[in-house]
């Protein structure tokens, strides 16, 4: 007979059998970055993020399904923004917070939610989910970023599917940056060029480093880029310095800095993470606002990485329309939402579906402007 419980952190579950559920060698759903999250301070009550992970366990007390989960007090840090379903609860005269959140904090990457050793466990994970806001008198719960086999267990748990859009570049066996320049079209190839062009006359270049090979002072300046992203729209940084600390410790394989130099200087960063054949751009900063240098550290050099290291897939973040100027492509993102009150559950379920139909055709028109040789893409 499975059972469910809660627990207050991360750090309450082993890691090893937290990740013997999650299926993939990508980095967000593993034991020690969520750990990282929650032992640096950078998501707890304090600031609206309050571990609640959901675990079950059968009779022999063994961990068959886990799923991160938060109670939440605002709807920042998500990327799914339901910031009008809040406000349609405040018009009840509701309360749309706390609620509860199936996610990876900050992280609008696609990948399990719901995490199991096998089907029958997810289903089991995702009934518990779908009946908590309920049992606990909270107003929804939201599982964020989900991949097939989330988003198909909650939504089978009754929970509405809500589609959106990312953008990632696929690697198509090139051998070099300026063979996949060669399935782009003319002007794109001219755009990205004189963009690259501008950072090499410029005296820029990029370089790849592990923590291991950033010394103190260089690791102190990669995280002021960081928080100067933040500090120019008046916002405080959501990542702490020590979450960067505790994941050099726990995930230190799987971090990698891009940094952009200027004669010796360090002027910009990208912080990504590597995950089975996949590279994955998280943050970034600088030290001023230079010309093209977002694109080249977040994106070109990124994708001179995959395509000299063989990895497949280039994840470089949520949004971003003009990465299909950069070889980009649209991808479908879902997430699974349960409302508790059947007036607003309606409305939501309503708005859901024709959100999914716009975005549909948003990203078949978007797949149009992708800028590649169609006949050599369709043949790849």
């Amino acid at each position: 007979m499975a059972r469910a419980r809660q627990v207050e952190s991360i750090l309450d579950v082993p890691s090893a059998q937290w990740n013997a559920l999650t299926g993939t060698a990508q980095p967000f759903v593993q034991h020690g970055f969520i750990a990282a999250l929650e032992a640096s301070g950078s998501v707890s009550s304090r600031n609206g993020w309050q571990p609640v992970h959901l675990l079950i366990e059968n009779d022999a007390d063994e961990l068959i399904a886990a799923a991160p989960l938060y109670a939440k007090r605002h709807s920042y840090g998500e990327f799914v923004f339901d910031f009008s379903w809040a406000n349609a609860y405040s018009q009840l005269g509701l309360d749309y917070y706390p609620k509860l959140v199936n996610a990876i904090p900050f992280t609008p990457v696609a990948g399990p939610r719901l995490l199991a050793r096998d089907d029958q466990a997810r289903a089991i994970l995702a009934d518990q989910m779908a009946a908590l806001p309920g049992e606990l008198g909270l107003s929804s719960i939201h599982t964020l970023f989900g991949d097939a086999p989330s988003t198909g267990a909650m939504t089978r748990a009754g929970a509405v599917a809500r589609r959106g859009c990312q953008y990632r570049w696929y690697n198509r066996s090139y051998t070099d940056f300026d063979a996949f320049l060669g399935q782009l079209s003319s002007k794109r190839r001219k755009e990205i060029r004189r963009e690259r062009k501008r950072m090499r006359d410029g005296g820029v270049e990029v370089v790849v480093r592990t923590p291991a090979e950033i010394d103190d002072d260089l690791w102190h300046t990669l995280y002021a880029f960081y928080g100067r992203t933040y500090a120019v729209r008046g916002q405080a940084p959501y990542l702490t310095l020590q979450f960067f600390d505790e994941l050099k410790t726990r995930l230190p394989d799987q971090v990698l800095f891009f940094i952009a130099m200027h004669r010796d200087q360090p002027v910009g960063m990208a912080f990504m993470m590597l995950g089975g054949d996949t590279l994955y751009g998280r943050h970034w900063g600088c030290a001023a606002d230079y010309h093209s240098l977002h694109f080249e550290t977040c994106y070109y050099a990124g994708i001179d990485y995959c395509i000299e290291h063989g990895l497949a897939c280039f994840d470089a973040g949520a949004q971003g329309e003009h990465k299909i100027r950069r070889g980009f492509e649209p991808e479908a993102t879902w997430s699974n939402h349960v409302i508790v009150d059947p007036r607003l559950a309606g409305a939501v379920e309503n708005f859901c579906q024709r959100e999914a139909e716009m975005m549909e055709s948003f990203q078949a028109e978007q797949r149009e402007r992708c800028n590649f040789n169609h006949a050599e893409l369709k043949a790849s």
